[in-house]
């Protein structure tokens, strides 16, 4: 059975930066699982997953337009510290989840700290980058089940 819409698919992956280096992978004997078409996984890696069979296997390239996006520079704010109040102690170069005042969730990481703000970037760590997929189908299976 071929890999498309309304099905489940078990797959094995390797997720290399630009440069090759091992970012994230699936681990061994646990395949990532998804329904097609439900936008749980990139849109440029679930296009080329179409069509795939089990025991299959692909290289693919994944433009930033088809992952996380371009790096958006609006994205990298001031925030005055006094928001930061009653958290832990920040630092430079680590990432942290907050909430917004509308209770969303939000990841950030901190560039630097002076006197009175933090500056912090909204995006996404890997948005602008080429993502370099190495990918196994295990299994596809009839809905979503």
């Amino acid at each position: 059975m071929k890999a498309g819409p309304n099905k489940t698919i078990l797959f094995d992956y390797r997720l290399y930066d630009e440069d090759g280096v091992l970012i994230d992978s699936s681990p061994e004997g646990e395949p990532l699982g998804f329904v097609f078409g439900e936008g749980s996984i990139i849109p440029g890696l679930e296009r080329e997953l179409e069509g795939m069979e089990p025991g299959e296997s692909k290289k693919v390239v994944v433009q930033p337009e088809d992952a996380y996006g371009l790096r958006d520079p609006r994205l990298v704010q001031q925030v005055p510290k006094e928001m930061f109040a009653g958290g832990p102690e920040l630092e430079v170069g680590t990432s942290y989840m907050g909430k917004t005042d509308d209770g969303r969730v939000i990841n950030f990481l901190v560039i630097s700290i002076d006197e009175n703000n933090i500056e912090v970037d909204l995006n996404h760590p890997l948005s602008g980058m080429n993502l370099r997929f190495e990918v196994t189908i295990k299994d596809v299976r009839e809905g979503g089940a």
